[in-house]
């Protein structure tokens, strides 16, 4: 499997897509949690209810990753010169409010947990204007060789700055939506 190039001949594309990611500054400051991505509700996100679509909640906060990839190196270049990306394995999403069309977005991403070859990520999406939380989204992330198909070691210089990103975040509280289990609560007699 050859890995894909940059062109935009595929269906779906992110708003950073084509951005080079930005040089890396050992030296700056790491907001924590970060706060990279601020959209407005497209009509497009919109659907038959009036608010944003379940669908476009995952949608929005693949778009705060990429621009969280983009923050420690991660982009087409990346991708297409050294055949790596990023996979998402497992997303829980939390829905709180809803949100409706031109409303204004305010996405935070926090790095709960790394290793040589996984980010276990956390996002938090606000209202833009009343600083309401409207979902939360938890995701596993691998980072993969494209050409063997399977989870690789991230390289020295990515592995720094994913640290970095994690040491800026460890003294975050652990958000309570994280690990929450999905189930039916009944109460006992």
């Amino acid at each position: 499997m050859n890995a894909p190039s940059s062109s935009k001949s595929h269906g779906l594309s992110t708003p950073l897509e084509g951005t080079p990611a930005p040089p890396w500054d050992p030296n700056a400051p790491i907001a924590a949690p970060l706060c990279l991505y601020r959209p407005v509700v497209l009509p497009a996100w919109v659907d038959y209810n009036g608010h944003m679509s379940e669908s476009c909640y995952l949608l929005v906060f693949g778009d705060n990753s990429d621009a969280y990839f983009r923050m420690i190196g991660i982009d087409e270049s990346y991708r297409d010169q050294g055949g790596h990306s990023f996979y998402t394995v497992e997303t829980h999403i939390y829905n709180v409010r809803e949100v409706a069309e031109g409303e204004p977005l305010r996405l935070t991403l926090q790095l709960l947990d790394a290793d040589d070859k996984r980010m276990h990520i956390f996002h938090a999406m606000y209202h833009g204007s009343s600083g309401d939380l409207l979902a939360t989204a938890e995701q596993m992330l691998v980072h993969v060789d494209m050409k063997q198909g399977r989870a690789a070691p991230m390289p020295g210089d990515l592995r720094a700055r994913v640290q970095a990103v994690a040491a800026a975040h460890a003294s975050l509280p652990l958000p309570p939506q994280v690990g929450k289990p999905m189930g039916i609560r009944r109460k006992t007699a």
